[in-house]
């Protein structure tokens, strides 16, 4: 995906730093992805593998995406095709218990 440098025609917010970027500013956007500063360029966004299929957990779409620490939470996102799944509560649990193997055990 590419990074386009655009003048914004409106305000939005860094998918870097969650900061502000005001209208008529200079920012890089990219479809899907949305926008971030030029100086936040350099700084990629973390992007976290769904637990249960493997695939990107889709951190930027993500209704959590400013309260989540990525650094805790790495091992336990799930994308949103997993989650809409029809027994995504049982598939979330057994990738855990798979890949927790003290989760796994029986006392």
């Amino acid at each position: 995906m590419s990074w386009r440098k655009i003048a914004m025609k409106f305000p939005g917010t860094c998918v870097v730093c969650n900061q502000k970027i005001e209208a008529n500013e200079t920012g890089l956007w990219a479809k899907g992805l949305g926008v971030k500063h030029e100086r936040c360029a350099s700084t990629e966004v973390k992007e976290l593998k769904c637990i249960v299929c493997g695939g990107q957990a889709g951190c930027l779409q993500c209704e959590f995406q400013d309260d989540c620490d990525r650094d805790l939470v790495s091992g336990l996102c799930i994308c949103k095709k997993c989650g809409d799944s029809k027994d995504s509560f049982v598939l979330y649990q057994g990738a855990v218990k798979n890949n927790f193997a003290l989760l796994s055990t029986k006392q």
